[in-house]
């Protein structure tokens, strides 16, 4: 694994991109510490590849400490369900989230896994596993998050880390 590019907010930003990716790797790994602004506990963010807001599809499972629930299906603009804390969650704290594309680069559409918590040092934290898939042959060469809920931004001190990873 090898750190391509990382970003630190260091005020509060409608997204977070990395673009300009080159296919130096085989696959990508995403890896996110994020809090948002808007006026909730919880929200979501999302994910997408290369400026398509076409052809993704995702299956997930969420647990939120007295229930567990799971949904999905395709024709999606981006790749959800990754929960944060927002404002009225409890200070300070940020949702952590691993994201791994296989075969990033390669001409067979993009498969994606999330693994993803929101802290929030209560029993109602969310936790998700997501199954992600962008029906695009596209090398992928840039990712964009953002949280679609308007007027909302990833707080200050969110951080995000994009690394490369060789099979060679």
């Amino acid at each position: 694994m090898e750190l391509i590019a990382s970003y630190t907010a260091t005020s509060p930003v409608s997204s977070i991109s990395f673009t300009s990716v080159a296919p130096d790797w085989t696959d990508l790994v995403l890896v996110i510490s994020g809090r948002v602004t808007r006026a909730t506990t919880f929200s979501t963010i999302v994910m997408k590849f290369n400026g398509s807001s076409s052809d993704y599809s995702t299956k997930s499972l969420t647990g939120n400490g007295s229930a567990a629930s799971s949904g999905g299906g395709t024709g999606f603009s981006s790749i959800a369900s990754m929960e944060v804390p927002a404002n009225n969650a409890t200070a300070n704290t940020f949702g952590n989230h691993i994201i791994y594309i296989p075969n990033a680069f390669g001409s067979s559409y993009k498969s994606v896994s999330i693994d993803a918590v929101s802290e929030t040092n209560a029993t109602t934290a969310y936790s998700n596993i997501v199954a992600g898939l962008w029906s695009n042959s596209a090398a992928i060469t840039s990712v964009a998050l953002t949280e679609p809920n308007g007027g909302s931004n990833f707080a200050t001190n969110s951080t995000a880390y994009l690394y490369g990873v060789s099979n060679a």
